[in-house]
C-alpha cells in the first residue's frame, strides 16, 4: 500500500517542480528577430513618422521633410525640370 500512494505522490511533485522552473511567455511577447546579428536586424520605425530635418539649400529654410529632395516647395516651384 505504501509503494502505491509514494509513486503518485512522486508524480504530483514532479508536476509543481516543472511549472515552476518553466515559466513560458507568449510569443507576441517575444523579440522573433532576437537570434539575428545586429546588422540583420530590421532597423526601428523612426519616431517622428518618417520625417527628418532638412535645409534648403535655396533659401536657407530649415523645415521638417519626408521627400528625398531637400528643396523646400517654394524653391521647388521656381525649379524647372
Amino acid at each position: 500500500m505504501g509503494t502505491a500512494s509514494e509513486p503518485k505522490a512522486k508524480a504530483a511533485d514532479d508536476e509543481t517542480t516543472v511549472g515552476a522552473d518553466s515559466v513560458r511567455q507568449c510569443s507576441c511577447a517575444q523579440d522573433p528577430f532576437a537570434g539575428l546579428p545586429p546588422e540583420l536586424q530590421p532597423k526601428p520605425k523612426p519616431a517622428a513618422g518618417g520625417l527628418r530635418h532638412a535645409t534648403c539649400p535655396g533659401c536657407g529654410l530649415v523645415y521638417w521633410t519626408n521627400r528625398a529632395t531637400d528643396l523646400c516647395m517654394e524653391c521647388a516651384k521656381g525649379r524647372t525640370p
